[in-house]
């Protein structure tokens, strides 16, 4: 890989300076030291095509879309000891092509999956992430899977790199994005009646097997999107939260997990103010905050419509406050008073006892592809999944996109929490409380 610590002028020639430096952002930098080779922290996300793409084409609409997005194209810069910062250098180009077509052939899709998961992109090479492009000789189309890695870049700014490569591929301009749907109503916000330091309910463990593999897990599953009355107070991510906190209720009575029917449920949830359009920052532009539910709400026989109502109002008050992406506290770790190695250790120590406070799960709802993703020839995408990390001690995630009228479902989970068999079972379990939401149930 390219390591040069001057950037190429445009058209080749002589460098044209050092690189531009970027301090790591909070989130960055907090992701940056509790990073570990056992439990990668990586986006994985899949775009599916009915058709193929053309390689030559391909790797030129996305090396075009990189440069359009300049920000993507960043290395961590090489430190000294007692360095106070971690830094990104701008590259003007990529150190490595991130775009790969692997041979075609059987369980090449599970194989690209499984990298996802198991193996990030290098910090130290721009940009920090892959295309692996992949098709089966027995499947139709083919599959855009991108690895990311999550210190650097979140899914919504890599599905906006993907959007602008499908607009240079096809030749066709991306129409303007349709505004997000919002109830119709807007109840005063109520925040939830969970203590703030009371200790959450975690999930419990299943069954990983005698010797459990280090690492993330994946299940996929294509959902209809619950339907809402017309005006209804609540949102489909509102449903999905339900749906959520219902079915890890569930799983953890039915573990008999301790405390499951007195501890408190909190559920991260990103939340995303950034435009969607071609001036969309670049990088981890997400905040997160927690939707708490009282076990009495998520106890069997719970009144779903009574539930949603109040979600609805909890979710629209945390959006609407003001707050750091990842709290106060995380930026008092990165003022740069000490030495990178010496915060980082700090904060390492400092999650792990944090553990029994964490949050019980995250959701993270990308919503409607924003996106037509018209890759031309090889048509727009039929399907759009992502998956966020899931690393202990939360140790299990729930990512949801839709597309086509069809909501595309991840549930990853770490290994040395849940086994195969248990990832069935919670999807089981989501779809029958995603179900109990829809305006026909409620």
């Amino acid at each position: 890989m390219a390591t040069t610590q001057h950037q190429r002028a445009p058209g080749g020639g002589q460098p044209s300076g050092p690189p531009v430096r970027v301090p790591f952002p909070v989130v960055d930098e907090v992701a940056r030291h509790c990073a570990q080779d056992a439990e990668p922290s990586t986006v994985h996300i899949e775009i599916h095509l009915p058709g193929r793409v053309d390689e030559e084409r391909l790797r030129s609409a996305f090396a075009a879309a990189l440069a359009r997005h300049p920000r993507a194209l960043m290395r961590e810069r090489p430190r000294g000891p007692l360095a106070r910062r971690y830094e990104w250098e701008l590259t003007e180009a990529p150190d490595t092509d991130p775009v790969s077509f692997p041979p075609c052939a059987p369980g090449a899709l599970e194989r690209a999956r499984a990298g996802a998961l198991d193996r990030a992109p290098a910090l130290t090479a721009s940009p920090p992430l892959r295309l692996d492009v992949v098709r089966e000789p027995d499947r139709e189309g083919c599959v855009l899977l991108f690895t990311v890695h999550h210190t650097a870049l979140d899914g919504p700014a890599c599905m906006r790199l993907a959007a602008t490569a499908a607009e240079i591929y096809s030749g066709s301009p991306i129409p303007p994005s349709p505004a997000p749907a919002r109830p119709a109503a807007a109840p005063l916000p109520r925040q939830s009646r969970t203590p703030a330091l009371a200790r959450p309910a975690q999930v419990a463990p299943g069954s990983p097997g005698s010797a459990p593999v280090p690492g993330n897990a994946l299940l996929l599953a294509e959902l209809p999107v619950p339907r809402r009355e017309s005006g209804a107070p609540y949102t489909v991510n509102d449903q999905l939260m339900v749906a959520t906190a219902l079915t890890v209720a569930d799983w953890n009575r039915a573990q008999g997990a301790p405390g499951a029917d007195r501890r408190p449920l909190r559920i991260t949830m990103p939340v995303d103010d950034r435009t969607r359009g071609p001036e969309m920052p670049i990088g981890n532009g997400t905040r997160l905050v927690e939707v708490g539910f009282t076990a009495a709400e998520v106890a069997p026989g719970a009144d779903v419509a009574a539930l949603l109502r109040t979600t609805a109002e909890r979710t629209r008050a945390l959006k609407a406050q003001p707050r750091p992406q990842l709290g106060h506290g995380a930026g008092l770790l990165t003022v740069p008073l000490l030495p990178v190695a010496a915060r980082a250790a700090l904060t390492r120590g400092l999650r792990v006892a944090a553990g029994p406070w964490t949050s019980t799960t995250l959701l993270s709802n990308i919503g409607r592809i924003p996106y037509p993703l018209d890759f031309g020839d090889a048509g727009r995408a039929t399907a759009v999944w992502f998956s966020a990390p899931a690393r202990m001690p939360r140790g299990l995630t729930f990512t949801t996109a839709s597309t086509g009228g069809r909501l595309h479902l991840a549930l990853r989970w770490s290994r040395t929490l849940l086994g195969e068999r248990d990832g069935a079972r919670l999807l089981d379990l989501f779809t029958r409380h995603l179900a109990a939401t829809s305006s026909e149930a409620t």
